[in-house]
């Protein structure tokens, strides 16, 4: 069977070439010292989140989710969103690093930290107010050695 040729009308604008560079030098966009892989870990941890724990919130295997913060795959806009949701981060903060809207964001207390005072709040009242007569000792006795 033999090829055949296309032609077509005179008034058709489009080539059959297409361009192989463009002309346009972009600059890079600054993202700071840190990658993407990078930031992504860092803010899951600083939320004490697991890759385990981020890859069932985004509904990815926990493979994938290490493979991203060690910059073996990129991450497409999709997991951009789904992985700013599940952080609490705007993607530009995830992607760039730099948060935008007005004024310092309050720092959010970390996973961890939020379920530990949740198991406080369970106990009796009186071993409440043990373990926190206990904690702030120590942060008194910390605050000294400074």
């Amino acid at each position: 069977m033999k090829a055949q040729k296309v032609r077509f009308p005179a008034t058709c604008r489009y080539t059959l070439t297409m361009p192989t560079k463009s002309k346009l030098k972009l600059k890079p966009v600054d993202t700071g010292k840190e990658s993407l892989g990078q930031r992504l870990s860092r803010l899951r941890k600083e939320r004490g989140l697991t890759q385990k724990q981020i890859a069932e919130s985004t509904g990815l295997i926990q493979e994938l989710v290490s493979n991203y913060e060690l910059d073996k795959l990129r991450l497409t806009s999709d997991m951009v969103l789904r992985f700013s949701e599940v952080l609490n981060v705007s993607a530009d903060e995830l992607l760039r690093g730099s948060k935008t809207g007005p004024g310092p964001a309050k720092k959010q207390p970390s996973i961890k930290l939020v379920r530990r005072m949740e198991q406080i709040e369970a106990l009796p009242l009186y071993e409440q107010r043990a373990l926190l007569t206990t904690i702030d000792k120590f942060l008194a006795a910390a605050q000294d050695n400074r």
